[in-house]
């Protein structure tokens, strides 16, 4: 017969437990402040003033920091400390054929309607509000939103955590556009296009359109990319 569970054993873990969850919570957080565009690649992050503004403890940060780097969103230079990741152009590239594999494949295989696409609907009226009030770091974040609801749809938690990472990385590359409204602006009736195709559950035309949509994302980047990074010379 099996030994029974020593609760000893597991006491001794609960103290691992609050500090991991709690970590996570942390990593959370920040994910979510770079991928809504408020820390900028390259940005200092001080431990004093995280901690004290969460009300965490060092320790825990550093671990919430040790998530993030293993997730190429940030990254530790030795005697400096840690920054938000710049990316290379050949990250962009990379992100860019994760999404091809994640967002076609999503809608490729959704099947017979009905779709929930409240999510989509939601980010693409918030985008909408967001061109209309000039709010360009707004309309970068809808349009973030939109995608991952496009991901979503598969209704799978592995892959929509993967996805909520791919579209955090993503966001450190938009800041390399000096107008993000020329940027940001003519993707909102792409998404509004995608939408409407989904509403059809027109799937093909939904895909044709989000891998046109892709493509051409893609080579904006990377142009500017190789005008301003010069291959990513910066923290990686």
């Amino acid at each position: 017969m099996a030994a029974g569970v020593d609760p000893a054993v597991l006491a001794g873990d609960r103290a691992l437990l609050g500090r991991a969850s709690t970590a996570d919570r942390v990593a959370d957080i920040l994910r979510t402040r770079i991928s809504e565009g408020y820390l900028p690649p390259g940005s200092k992050l001080s431990e004093d003033v995280i901690s004290g503004a969460l009300g965490v403890s060092r320790n825990t940060l550093r671990e919430a920091f040790r998530l993030l780097t293993h997730e190429k969103l940030l990254v530790h230079e030795l005697n400096r400390g840690v920054f938000v990741r710049v990316l290379a152009v050949q990250d962009v590239v990379d992100i860019y054929r994760v999404r091809r594999l994640i967002e076609c494949s999503v809608v490729r295989h959704l099947g017979a309607p009905p779709y929930d696409l409240a999510g989509a609907g939601d980010a693409v009226a918030a985008g909408e509000r967001a061109a209309a009030g000039a709010q360009w770091r707004e309309l970068g974040t809808a349009d973030i939103h939109f995608h991952q609801a496009v991901a979503d749809l598969a209704r799978s938690t592995r892959l929509s955590e993967l996805m909520t990472g791919v579209l955090a990385e993503l966001r450190l590359a938009f800041h390399v556009m000096d107008d993000p409204r020329e940027f940001h602006e003519p993707y909102l009736g792409g998404n509004r296009r995608i939408l409407s195709a989904l509403e059809a559950a027109d799937l093909v035309k939904a895909e044709l359109l989000l891998a046109s949509y892709l493509d051409d994302a893609e080579k904006q980047l990377v142009r500017r990319y190789s005008e301003t990074v010069a291959g990513g010379d910066g923290p990686r």
